[in-house]
């Protein structure tokens, strides 16, 4: 109970019989009952957008996060932000102007990408079903893709003996272990992602042999990890296999983009990750780096742990009734903007995101809920959470929704509207 009591109350929420209520929180600050984002209140900023439901991402939360990073993280380590967690043009945009890097998955992230101020060789392009449609352009851009397999290694050799460009490559790397405790595990196994770790001293070789521009390795074992001592342990791990590598191959890295895995509390009885902990931990693995590792550029690459706290998610309640001695609230949003919220997104078991009444913080008068949404499925937002007693046209906000949003959502499930997305 204490645990869940300490998390929950990071965002200002209360626990009744295992169940959060009230809201107040430092990260939006409550005036009125009505909670603020990006120093407006949600009913204003309603107003503004025109229309339930959207997503809202406070600017100003985005970057303080990132100055944390740059507080806590050895002054050495490059920070690069993975588009795919929120690629809305605004926020890329203006997370450009405050990372080393950014990190692509498709055409259209490179696309978005090439419109800010990031220079493409800061650029990376990973994902491991590139087409040559999308290498052609990458090539062609100076971006750095990092190889997934020894077929894609070729064909990037034609692609730009076509194009008479040399290509920019890194090697991404299947390691030969995995990050304990993360949501998803993306390396120590049979893994579709990266050049298995015993197959990449020939692949490092034969990218030197074909004359290409080697950018360094990218070695990502997990995510959503919020264990500092596993975290900790995929580093240490991550330099040792990455002088290895330099020494099978005999050839210098670069780069060494060591992934990211930072995670971020989403429900009851999470801590927020210690941050400190894992830069602290970070620079003593910096301060004894091998021979082979002493020119080397390290990065960190983070999506959600950059921008997930700083969204939210909003709707508006078009119906509420009873059902067997059960309320509901009817929204017009649901699974098919917030698809990780309804816990068809990785989760195992279902657990609630945290969820209010955003225009009624703090009021005395509350009830045991089930937000759902419009869809003729189980479209399930929160499940009998004790919310502020809410009527038709409140809205219900749904928290740590800047990351896996909108874009790893079924948005054409049902044909509604595609929801509003703003930069506040």
């Amino acid at each position: 109970m204490s645990l869940s009591i300490h998390l929950w109350s990071k965002w200002g929420l209360t626990m009744t019989n295992n169940r959060p209520k009230h809201f107040s929180s430092e990260q939006f600050p409550v005036q009125n009952h009505c909670i603020q984002i990006g120093d407006m209140l949600l009913t204003r900023l309603t107003q503004r957008v025109g229309s339930t439901p959207y997503f809202a991402y406070d600017r100003k939360l985005i970057t303080g996060r990132i100055k944390s990073l740059r507080q806590c993280l050895p002054n050495k380590i490059k920070l690069h932000y993975a588009m795919k967690a929120n690629p809305m043009p605004a926020v890329v945009q203006h997370i450009a102007g405050l990372v080393d890097g950014i990190d692509v998955a498709s055409l259209g992230e490179i696309k978005v990408a090439l419109d800010t101020v990031m220079l493409p060789s800061k650029m990376s392009f990973a994902g491991p079903g590139k087409n040559e449609h999308e290498l052609s352009c990458a090539i062609a851009a100076g971006i750095v893709i990092n190889i997934e397999s020894e077929l894609e290694l070729e064909r990037i050799v034609a692609l730009a003996e076509h194009l008479a460009i040399t290509p920019k490559v890194a090697v991404r790397i299947n390691p030969d272990f995995e990050l304990k405790s993360s949501g998803m595990r993306m390396g120590g196994g049979p893994k579709q992602f990266g050049i298995d770790a015993e197959r990449a001293p020939i692949v490092l070789r034969r990218i030197i042999e074909l004359g290409m521009i080697f950018e360094g390795l990218h070695i990502f074992s997990g995510s959503q990890n919020l264990k500092v001592e596993a975290i900790q342990d995929a580093h240490e791990k991550t330099l040792q296999l990455a002088v290895r590598l330099a020494r099978e191959s005999s050839i210098p890295i670069p780069s060494l983009n060591m992934g990211g895995g930072f995670g971020i509390p989403y429900f009851p009885g999470e801590l927020p990750l210690n941050l400190a902990a894992v830069g602290e931990n970070l620079q003593h693995l910096l301060n004894r780096l091998e021979p082979e590792l002493l020119e080397t550029q390290f990065v960190i690459e983070l999506g959600r742990y950059i921008v997930a706290e700083a969204g939210v998610y909003v709707c508006q309640v078009l119906d509420k009734k009873g059902s067997r001695g059960q309320l509901f609230l009817v929204t017009d949003g649901g699974m098919h903007h917030h698809l990780a919220a309804s816990g068809n997104f990785g989760q195992v078991i279902r657990k609630n995101y945290p969820v209010t009444v955003g225009n009624k913080v703090g009021i005395a008068e509350t009830e045991v809920v089930s937000v759902v949404g419009p869809l003729c499925t189980l479209d399930l937002l929160a499940d009998q959470m004790e919310l502020p007693k809410a009527e038709v046209g409140d809205l219900i906000v749904v928290f740590q929704s800047g990351a896996y949003g909108l874009t790893a959502s079924p948005m054409s499930f049902l044909s509604h509207p595609i929801p509003c997305e703003v930069l506040v």
